[in-house]
């Protein structure tokens, strides 16, 4: 294997792919929240709320589509849970988020020995996967990666210009970007706030599930504790540092994800693998940081 070989192949491109659809639904999911003035630190539980109930359901309908379904009713009902507590009982949102991330923790621990019978990881070869339409394709180069896509994975292609255009040419879309602005001056004018932001968070909660749905059908067909392995708190601080702009967002997830193919490949060559898991981090703070300077500039530009 040559040196080009291991930062830009085929192979890396399909990998690339395989890991950004997760995160890109897990981060729509982010943002809406934040256009809507919620600071959602829940993700990280939806997401592995969503991959459990994947997994769970597959395993006893034998259908990936049943799965699927269960891992977006799942993560709409740990949502409706961070929603009732911040928005009608005026509870914290950090503090109720990161209760919920250490519950769902728990949980799908527990839930994994108390129907599953084991630790760690459960899979199994009958279990349902995610289809996988254009595996069959002979292109060059593109053709690992569109053999990647799950209809997940073409979901997230869809749904990022679905929400630009949502949230900048329709009238709710604008609403909820009022809320998240000022949600005194939305509420003067008949908007009410808290509907907004309830329903903000319910659709993170579906996308956080179809998000871990995708990374438990997806690729692989199991589930492992703590499977989501903080990718929750990164979309959190990805979504704190780019300032909630969707162009920023998925420039910074795509980072996080090539560095983190690059990372698992330079690790057959001997690379240590605390700097490989360590790469994804650094090179998606170094472009954020980047991005949100240059914003700076244009704002002081005359």
């Amino acid at each position: 294997m040559s040196h080009l070989e291991l930062v830009c192949s085929p192979a890396v491109l399909a990998a690339v792919v395989r890991g950004l659809v997760p995160l890109t639904l897990l981060g729509l999911g982010g943002l809406v929240c934040q256009r809507a003035g919620v600071f959602n630190v829940a993700l990280e539980g939806l997401m592995l709320t969503g991959c459990f109930g994947a997994v769970a359901a597959s395993a006893w309908s034998g259908s990936a589509v049943v799965g699927v379904a269960a891992a977006a009713a799942a993560g709409a009902l740990v949502a409706f849970a961070l929603a009732a507590g911040s928005i009608r009982r005026r509870a914290d949102p950090l503090v109720l988020g990161t209760a919920l991330n250490i519950a769902v923790a728990g949980t799908t621990t527990f839930l994994l020995q108390a129907l599953f019978h084991v630790r760690g990881t459960y899979q199994r070869p009958d279990l349902a996967r995610l289809p996988h339409w254009f595996a069959g394709n002979t292109l060059p180069w593109i053709g690992p990666a569109l053999a990647a896509l799950s209809p997940l994975g073409l979901l997230a292609v869809a749904a990022a210009p679905a929400l630009h255009g949502f949230l900048e040419h329709t009238v709710p879309g604008m609403r909820l970007r009022g809320v998240g602005a000022d949600p005194t001056a939305a509420a003067s004018l008949g908007v009410r706030p808290d509907r907004y932001r309830f329903a903000a968070l319910l659709v993170a909660g579906v996308l956080g599930g179809l998000a871990g749905a995708e990374l438990s059908l997806g690729s692989v067909a199991l589930f492992t504790e703590n499977m989501s392995a903080g990718r929750g708190w990164v979309i959190v601080l990805v979504l704190l540092l780019s300032g909630g702009r969707l162009p920023a967002l998925l420039l910074a997830l795509l980072v996080y994800a090539y560095a983190q193919a690059v990372g698992f490949r330079l690790q057959t060559v001997g690379l240590p693998m605390q700097l490989s898991d360590a790469a994804p981090y650094l090179a998606t703070l170094a472009v954020l940081i980047h991005t949100g300077l240059r914003a700076r500039r244009r704002g002081l530009a005359p």
